[in-house]
């Protein structure tokens, strides 16, 4: 099964379980051409909806995004939970690099000495952990807490996205 252009999984196994049309049960789990894991599940109990998805590789998923460019590496674990409208949801990262960053954090990266060497060798700027803790109702989503932590940069954020309308962040981006 093609997940995009360059990305596949082999050996797709699982079951689903239908409720008046609703997912009420999914498992699927299947392997990368490399024998790496991924894991999508979701469990409906009539009041709360619980999905979760664990990739050893993050990059077919994180790819989808537009403004994020040269990502590589990394694994992916999703968490999240709907209840009476409300989802809340932990997205987790680990161990992975992003060779296009805004300009502004390309500065703060040139004042250490691991920031300087991460830019010079093109790789990108290396992160060992993301993670986002957030909230969907409507068309709002509200960051509770953003972190990504890296030996050149580290990034501590907090705000909400209305959906085609507003994007209010606020947070601290320092070199390590």
């Amino acid at each position: 099964i093609f997940l995009d252009k360059d990305n596949s999984i082999n050996n797709l196994k699982g079951f689903l379980k239908l409720n008046k049309d609703e997912i009420s049960e999914l498992n699927l789990e299947s392997k990368f051409s490399n024998d790496q894991n991924i894991k999508f599940t979701i469990k409906d109990n009539g009041s709360e909806k619980v999905t979760t998805l664990y990739s050893h590789q993050a990059k077919p998923f994180v790819d989808r995004y537009e403004f994020i460019k040269g990502f590589e590496d990394g694994d992916l674990d999703f968490y999240s939970i709907k209840k009476d409208g409300i989802t809340k949801s932990t997205l987790k990262i680990d161990n992975f690099k992003i060779q296009e960053i805004p300009v502004l954090a390309k500065l703060l990266t040139l004042a250490s000495l691991q920031g300087i060497a991460d830019l010079l060798t093109g790789e990108g700027i290396r992160f060992t952990d993301f993670e986002m803790k957030f909230s969907n109702k409507d068309k709002l989503m509200t960051i509770e807490e953003l972190y990504a932590i890296g030996p050149a940069i580290s990034i501590l954020l907090e705000g909400y996205i209305q959906s085609k309308k507003l994007i209010s962040l606020r947070g601290t981006l320092v070199p390590a």
